[in-house]
């Protein structure tokens, strides 16, 4: 398994991450399973937040004792220092350290910088030894960018694929350029793409650490496999994915659930992109009536603009989330597949 050092952090880890935001949904019992499991099969960096509910208390659980063995970066949507500092005191607590390695600013809306409070808090956090390295996650390209630019930040988490685009894989070149870690997060692009072979091996390519979201055993087992069976890129691999770019370019919804709650109660980071997983998955399981009551749903879309304001990726939810429905009914009424 090919080793990955996070810029200036020194931290080397291999290019394999535990994304543990679906732990959450799981039993505490089930996650401390997965966790223990992931570091005996290989894997070293674990990705947590403060916005996970119980997923940083699972960790917590997990490697109580065993602290200095593993890499956790965790994060903060807060705004201002007073809440930073709750929020990271709240984080220690649950994750049942005295130190974060990366503490990360959670889907930053700009680069904050030199003067800002949150900033300035971040600086002195990291004196006091609370947290090692300052991290920065963004959604949006142009952000990221001046993030990368600024200098301020030692990683930069960013949502890389092998549907990114030219700017995306510049973004990460620069990064490595400025010394920053790289971390790729929906590295399945929401769970649109099911080859982890491609997956694995696109990351192969560059220097980013992939955290891959993990909450059944059977995917875990499928990652871990990875440090016995080592991919790389081949010409049968690159055809692949480049059919995959072809029928999923374009505007299509990642699942990331930003743009919720719905005010009318859509599941959108669901149906948004039905389209494209009734053709990816078993197609009658996205046709139950629980499935079909759920995109009916979108015909009391009230075009409030909500959902638009809240998407990282500037998405016209309400447009998309029509022509979603407009294919589904097709389907329900015969088209093929």
């Amino acid at each position: 398994m090919r080793t990955i050092t996070l810029g200036r952090t020194g931290i080397t880890v291999p290019q394999n991450g535990f994304g543990a935001l679906p732990i959450q949904r799981i039993s505490q019992e089930d996650a401390v399973m997965l966790l223990r499991k992931a570091y005996e099969g290989g894997m070293r960096f674990f990705d947590t937040a403060r916005a996970y509910s119980d997923s940083e208390e699972k960790l917590g659980v997990a490697f109580a004792g065993m602290r200095d063995k593993v890499f956790i970066s965790t994060k903060t949507m807060a705004e201002t220092a007073e809440k930073f500092r709750s929020d990271l005191e709240t984080s220690l607590e649950k994750l049942q350290t005295d130190y974060i390695d990366i503490y990360q600013l959670h889907c930053a809306a700009r680069c904050y910088g030199e003067g800002d409070e949150l900033y300035e808090a971040l600086k002195e956090a990291k004196k006091q030894g609370k947290i090692r390295h300052i991290g920065i996650t963004a959604h949006k390209i142009g952000v990221a960018e001046d993030i990368v630019k600024s200098g301020l930040y030692e990683t930069l988490q960013f949502p890389f694929s092998y549907l990114a685009s030219e700017r995306d894989r510049k973004l990460v070149e620069d990064c490595k350029q400025a010394g920053m870690g790289f971390i790729a997060m929906k590295g399945l692009s929401g769970g649109l793409l099911t080859n982890s072979e491609a997956c694995m091996a696109f990351m192969s390519e560059y220097d980013a650490l992939p955290i891959w979201g993990v909450q059944r055993e059977s995917e875990l087992e499928e990652w871990l496999g990875f440090f016995e069976k080592e991919v790389r890129m081949t010409d049968e691999i690159r055809a692949f994915i480049e059919k995959d770019r072809q029928e999923l370019l374009g505007e299509f919804c990642r699942g990331c659930g930003y743009c919720m709650p719905c005010t009318v109660d859509i599941v959108i980071n669901q149906c948004a992109r039905m389209s494209q997983m009734i053709r990816r998955a078993p197609s009658q399981s996205w046709l139950t009536d629980h499935w079909q009551n759920e995109m009916m749903k979108i015909e009391n879309c009230i075009e409030c603009g909500v959902c638009k304001t809240r998407c990282p990726y500037e998405l016209d939810i309400p447009n998309l989330l029509k022509k979603n429905l407009k294919d589904y009914k097709e389907i329900l009424a015969g088209k093929p597949v």
